[in-house]
């Protein structure tokens, strides 16, 4: 009687895992099939604070024109060559082979008004954001969040992060979650101060401190639900051991 009950529980248990993995596995499927996530933010698709006006669109990496993607290419360099050193020409490599996929969903930053009768206005930032997988959860990965320095440092970095927690929120995902290189103390200090995102437990440093002191980069992360805070976030306990 003992090991038919002990069966049954251990079927129940695969068949729960399975029905899991299904629903996780469709709500990927359905965030990642969405190619314009912005439809449901409309009122997010204009900012005009601080001396800007500037408007959003959404774009996908198979879709990308040939200047866009000169774009983009600019402007990782510009903004993040000091911070990989030596190791941004393999960086730079990966960045491009990253930013054609055809898992990348952007959000474009333009100046401007939008005028379908006119040029397009100039392109000033991109978000390259995507829903993938972390410890069985899923996430939405900012994978990037550049801003050209004039439009720097006047509430458009945190206007945009504010926007994808609202997109992940409605792609029912479980955190946010982003990585930052060490170097960037001051992209550390805008993700863990003004928008309390912790270093993961999945970050090397936290997964184990002697190879994290080897690697160059933190992965940062904002829980979404309970179930993520406690696979993703360290704990108080754990922040006081490291």
């Amino acid at each position: 009687m003992k090991s038919s009950n002990e069966g049954r529980e251990k079927r129940a248990k695969r068949k729960e895992v399975l029905e899991k993995k299904k629903a996780v596995d469709e709500l990927l499927k359905s965030a990642s099939l969405n190619k314009d996530h912005l439809a449901s933010f409309r009122p997010f698709c204009r900012y005009d604070r601080n001396g800007l006006f500037l408007y959003l669109e959404s774009g996908g990496g198979d879709k990308l024109s040939s200047s866009v993607k000169q774009y983009i290419q600019n402007l990782l360099k510009v903004n993040m060559e000091a911070a990989f050193g030596p190791e941004w020409p393999m960086e730079e490599k990966a960045k491009r082979r990253d930013m054609v996929s055809s898992n990348a969903h952007y959000i474009f930053v333009r100046d401007g008004v939008c005028d379908s009768a006119n040029e397009e206005s100039p392109l000033v930032g991109f978000v390259h954001f995507r829903f993938t997988l972390e410890e069985e959860l899923p996430v939405l990965y900012v994978y990037e969040i550049q801003l050209e320095s004039r439009v720097q440092g006047k509430g458009m970095g945190k206007f945009l992060m504010q926007l994808l927690e609202l997109i992940a929120h409605k792609c029912r995902m479980s955190a946010v979650v982003l990585t930052v290189q060490k170097t960037n103390t001051a992209a550390m200090n805008f993700y863990t101060s003004k928008l309390r995102y912790t270093i993961s437990r999945i970050s090397p440093s936290k997964v184990d401190p002697l190879m994290g002191v080897e690697k160059n980069y933190e992965i940062l992360c904002k829980a979404l639900n309970h179930e993520a805070k406690t696979i993703l976030e360290v704990k108080l306990l754990e922040l006081k051991l490291f």
